[in-house]
């Protein structure tokens, strides 16, 4: 079976699986699943989706995943969180998936979306439609702030990187500050942002967007803790040319501080 085949069975083996328990009332694919983001589906596409259990029902029903399709290729699942699950089959493909009531979800964010299972009064698709209308109201950057952010993550990034906690600062640095930085330039170049952005992950599919902005934050990344951050901190000041709100005199400090020239 080839590999577009195998994926759009396992969206079926899904949807059968919800089907067949009185427990499950709604799924909801996501992302790449979706028949709106099908045409980006490639390789490396996994499954992301909603199981909705009945209403009060989620903590009886997440023990058991055996309606998830394909069970004799199933290598692990694991639980990430109170309503989050993983599992990974031997070819390698992933599933990544909330199994909760709508009263759970009641906070979530979803871009693309396709409600393959409901109940007759629509709990399922009513979710979706809020889960939307919440991101569209959440894809909003405050470059600014974000700008002041990576300051204070580079700065703290590096000290604990100088006491010795090269893991604990690198995520700072590598993480962090970079997701702060990525937020700053989409927010100062907010018309660059196509569709293909995630709005629930500005890094993802950030590289299609701003290619030479990805290039270099991912060279800045192949490097050592320190020198990534005073790469990163280089980036951020490409942007401070003709942007009133830069935070220059904070800027300024986080190099005095860390002995930058």
């Amino acid at each position: 079976m080839i590999q577009s085949e195998r994926y759009e069975a396992r969206s079926r083996g899904l949807a059968d699986g919800v089907r067949a328990r009185d427990d499950l009332i709604g799924l909801v694919l996501l992302g790449s699943a979706s028949e709106d983001a099908g045409l980006r589906r490639d390789e490396w596409s996994d499954h992301d989706f909603f199981a909705l259990t009945a209403d009060g029902r989620g903590a009886e029903v997440r023990p058991d995943l055996s309606w998830l399709p394909d069970q004799d290729r199933m290598v692990l699942t694991a639980r990430e969180g109170e309503i989050g699950f993983v599992a990974v089959y031997d070819d390698g493909h992933v599933f990544e998936f909330a199994m909760a009531d709508a009263a759970e979800l009641g906070g979530a964010l979803a871009a693309e979306a396709t409600v393959v299972v409901d109940d007759a009064a629509g709990t399922t698709a009513t979710l979706i439609e809020n889960a939307q209308q919440r991101a569209r109201s959440a894809d909003a950057f405050d470059p600014a702030n974000d700008a002041r952010l990576v300051l204070v993550k580079l700065l703290i990034g590096v000290g604990r990187v100088r006491r010795g906690e090269r893991l604990n600062g690198g995520a700072f640095i590598r993480q962090w500050a970079v997701n702060h930085l990525v937020r700053t330039v989409r927010g100062r170049h907010t018309g660059e942002s196509t569709s293909l952005r995630d709005v629930n992950d500005p890094v993802r599919r950030f590289e299609r967007d701003f290619p030479e902005w990805g290039e270099s934050i991912a060279a800045a990344l192949a490097r050592p803790e320190e020198e990534a951050a005073q790469a990163l901190y280089a980036l951020l000041l490409k942007l401070e040319p003709g942007w009133a709100e830069f935070p220059t005199r904070a800027a300024q400090a986080v190099a005095a501080r860390l002995g930058w020239r």
